[in-house]
């Protein structure tokens, strides 16, 4: 029992591996009790960034493990400047206390829709003033 266990664990950690960017500028090991969230807003990196580089998490992040090894930021599309969703806030709120243009903030942003009627309190927001050029390798 405890071979397969071995074995399972080695499969999803080379399966992580193998979609792991080769261009990666920051990374992460996850320690015990750590969200997608709190990842996010200790490393300074978006909710979105931290999604779409890191394709083998899953939608609601629940199969994060510890030890696996994230890519914070890629080279030429690493946002570093975030805010933290607090209650109450509007994507309009949060861009102008930035000095984001609304559409910069949304574009890098790729996870809130138009209306910005999806924040979540804790999410973590890119910030930049400029766009992220995010692509896929």
């Amino acid at each position: 029992m405890l071979n397969l266990a071995v074995l399972v664990l080695a499969t999803v950690f080379i399966g992580a591996l193998a979609q792991f960017p080769s261009d990666c500028d920051r990374t992460y090991s996850v320690q015990a009790g750590d969200t997608c969230n709190s990842i996010s807003e200790n490393h300074d990196v978006s909710s979105f960034q931290l999604a779409f580089v890191n394709t083998v998490i899953n939608a609601d992040c629940s199969n994060l493990f510890i030890g696996q090894l994230l890519c914070l930021g890629r080279n030429g599309q690493d946002c570093t400047i975030v805010h933290t969703v607090g209650d109450g806030e509007s994507c309009v709120e949060i861009a102008n206390n930035a000095g984001t243009p609304l559409n910069v903030l949304l574009e890098n942003n790729q996870n809130v829709n138009a209306t910005c009627s999806n924040l979540i309190v804790g999410e973590v927001l890119c910030t930049e003033m400029t766009l992220i050029p995010y692509h896929s390798s």
